[in-house]
């Protein structure tokens, strides 16, 4: 377990800040767990305003690495526990950037893991990245998912024939500025693409950040083609190609790869929120998805206790490793 020693004076100014931050921890909990008193050390360093923090555990570029959510109570889960609606009018969403633009890790929220933290997916026992193909490099959005969504598997959408591949909603943030993978962003809903992903219906929702210079701009799907010509043509050409470069064949489209308005994205919106519902309510089959949260009163629902005894358990925080020598590399495949 990853102890974090700190003075009586330090501890004084922990409880003193994170008492500013609305969080009530008297020292002697912060000797006895030394996870929550780094992750307090985190939160205090972050604007009073900030409801979320993003714990590092293991090493990156590892198959050790997690990254575990802090809320004002304690760890959560950042698919059950951060609400989908981020004001009372339903019209911005929390989005947690599992990606950060341009980068190549293939990151994501885990499903079968307790609390669910971040990490990176693995294939035949390596970790993911994406390759760039020319002109792209890694993720041209800041990537990431929206919580309290869910693409059920045992429905089929009328419109696409196909069914949900069991993963939170999946966002594209359009703004300019590039977000840290595992910041909890507020956003404004703009369209939606669904990529048709191994026979899996696989939407793509298309935001934009609330506090981007741009968000006034920007109401609705045929804004973005208007001040941003060409984004959503790329968009398009990302994910059709980009499993192309490891021998796969062509991504296929619902809706002849077009985005579909703000109206038709709210509709997915909601109704994932509505299959995460029975989910999280055990309404749903699970299958294999931790239900795990901090939060939701119901048979899911765990301790403070238990969750510091999940991230304890994980490994610390450790030295960065190195990246493979061909994460760089560009692939010419548009002709």
């Amino acid at each position: 377990m990853q102890r974090v020693w700190l003075t009586n004076s330090a501890l004084r100014r922990l409880c003193h800040l994170s008492s500013a931050l609305g969080i009530k921890t008297p020292v002697p909990y912060l000797e006895r767990h030394p996870v929550a008193a780094s992750t307090l050390l985190h939160s205090c360093r972050q604007s009073s305003t900030m409801s979320y923090s993003a714990v590092e555990r293991g090493s990156p570029n590892t198959l050790d690495y997690r990254i575990y959510f802090s809320g004002p109570t304690g760890f959560i889960s950042p698919f059950h526990d951060i609400p989908l609606y981020a004001n009372a009018e339903k019209t911005v969403l929390n989005m947690v950037v599992e990606i950060p633009r341009w980068t190549n890790h293939k990151m994501e929220i885990s499903r079968e893991d307790s609390l669910n933290p971040i990490k990176q997916d693995v294939k035949k026992g390596k970790l993911r990245f994406v390759k760039n193909f020319f002109p792209h490099h890694g993720y041209i959005w800041n990537y990431g998912a929206l919580p309290q969504t869910w693409e059920d598997p045992s429905h089929e959408d009328p419109e696409t024939k196909t069914k949900g591949d069991q993963d939170p909603l999946d966002v594209c943030e359009i703004g300019q500025k590039v977000h840290k993978r595992g910041a909890v962003i507020q956003v404004k809903v703009l369209g939606v693409m669904c990529l048709i992903d191994e026979g899996e219906t696989d939407w793509k929702i298309i935001g934009i950040d609330v506090n981007d210079p741009l968000a006034k701009d920007v109401s609705d799907i045929e804004d973005v083609d208007k001040h941003m010509p060409g984004l959503l043509r790329a968009t398009n050409e990302w994910f059709r190609y980009y499993k192309v470069p490891d021998g796969k064949p062509e991504n296929k489209f619902a809706f002849d790869g077009k985005a579909r308005n703000k109206d038709q994205a709210l509709r997915v919106v909601n109704e994932s929120y509505g299959f995460w519902q029975n989910l999280i309510s055990g309404k749903a089959d699970n299958a294999g998805i931790s239900r795990n949260n901090t939060t939701i009163e119901g048979p899911f629902k765990k301790s403070q206790a238990e969750a510091n005894e999940v991230v304890e358990k994980s490994a610390p925080l450790g030295a960065e490793a190195a990246l493979p020598e061909d994460v760089n590399r560009s692939y010419y495949i548009l002709h």
